[in-house]
């Protein structure tokens, strides 16, 4: 089992986290690990669920955070292992999010008498299907450990605080036609044609930014797929357009679902629509006097957060909760994914100073 060094620079923690390969479902030997580290802490008590590992500290403080992050990465593709480039460092889950789990493992380590007492949480298959999930998995079977008043999930934000996160909604709109031999076509109804009043209302849209608690979130409305067609000969009898919709947390999901239909309907009153994926959004939380706290630790001005993350998921527990983490949110998942060193220290730092009323 690899070893892990939680006294050592948090870049250095970071090469050793990116240098396991943990591609979702194959988190066993980081989550090893990571435990291994963790137990060896004595003021920790440390709990494992598959391959997810909760570490408690047990102070009796007036208030608790959770800090959490996930282990998993996207498939590997030459980049690990890690290689430092001038000042960053690069390789897969530098930004997603190795980088903000090797801040975590090193406070959670070293930081035996924080101001609160924090629940450290470091989860499996986040980058799969939801239900998956090692973090839903903890929110369905052992929502007690999730317990909180504040929570912080280690998603790359650039080093800044990130309030809350878009919900989103996909859904399959279906145009139906009649089959017909392309030669003979006006014996036929063409479903593909039929969509075009979807793909032009889509193209129309003007997304909406919308302020919820002071952060403005800004919304979209996109056709992402297209699928229809039978033969080269024949007129398609059916085509079905994708559409996600970002939706910002002052909806919930089944106001966004009424939406996107209202919208499509407008469009195309005859078209099908079947919601095929829907997560709530989680408000930003930055009334909370935990959260107030933090940002004024670690500085700066709170940005809303566009994409969904697992915020959410402690939105839905009611626990206000940011996005804050090393790394650029735009590089997560790309093949020359890098972290810049600066932003790893300074996450450590703002961390650590909120944690410590340094």
């Amino acid at each position: 089992m690899p070893a892990l060094d939680p006294a050592a620079p948090v870049a250095e923690i970071t090469r050793a986290l990116v240098d396991i390969p943990s591609v979702s479902g194959d988190e066993a030997a980081i989550a090893d690990a990571v435990e291994a580290a963790l137990r060896a802490a004595g003021h920790l008590e440390v709990l494992r669920d598959g391959d997810a590992i909760v570490a408690r500290t047990t102070l009796g403080r007036e208030r608790r955070a959770v800090i959490a992050g996930h282990l998993d990465t996207v498939p590997i593709n030459g980049n690990v292992p890690s290689r430092l480039e001038g000042d960053e460092l690069v390789g897969r889950g530098t930004v997603d999010m190795k980088g903000g789990v090797a801040v975590l493992l090193k406070l959670a380590v070293e930081l035996a008498d924080p101001g609160v007492d924090v629940t450290w949480v470091f989860y499996d298959h986040e980058e799969v299907s939801s239900d998956l999930n090692g973090l839903g998995r903890l929110a369905r079977s052992r929502p007690e450990l999730l317990a909180a008043d504040f929570a912080i999930l280690g998603e790359p934000s650039n080093g800044e605080v990130e309030g809350g996160c878009n919900g989103t909604l996909r859904a399959d709109v279906t145009l139906r036609g009649r089959r017909a031999h392309s030669a003979r076509a006006w014996m036929g109804e063409n479903a593909i044609h039929a969509a075009a009043p979807v793909l032009a209302a889509r193209a129309a849209h003007e997304p909406a930014e919308i302020e919820v608690d002071g952060l403005r979130y800004r919304e979209g409305l996109n056709a992402v797929g297209v699928r229809g067609g039978v033969a080269g000969n024949v007129i398609p009898d059916e085509c079905v357009v994708e559409v996600n919709y970002r939706f910002a947390p002052s909806r919930d999901a089944a106001e966004a679902e009424t939406y996107v239909r209202g919208v499509i309907a407008a469009a195309a009153p005859e078209a099908e629509v079947v919601v095929t994926d829907l997560a709530e959004g989680a408000r930003p939380g930055l009334d909370a006097p935990l959260a107030q706290a933090f940002v004024a630790a670690v500085g700066g001005q709170a940005r809303p957060k566009y994409g969904w993350t697992d915020v959410a998921r402690f939105a839905a527990l009611g626990i206000p909760a940011v996005n804050y983490g090393p790394g650029d949110p735009s590089l997560a998942h790309a093949d020359d994914e890098r972290v810049p060193l600066e932003q790893l220290e300074r996450c450590e730092r703002g961390l650590r100073a909120w944690l410590t009323g340094a």
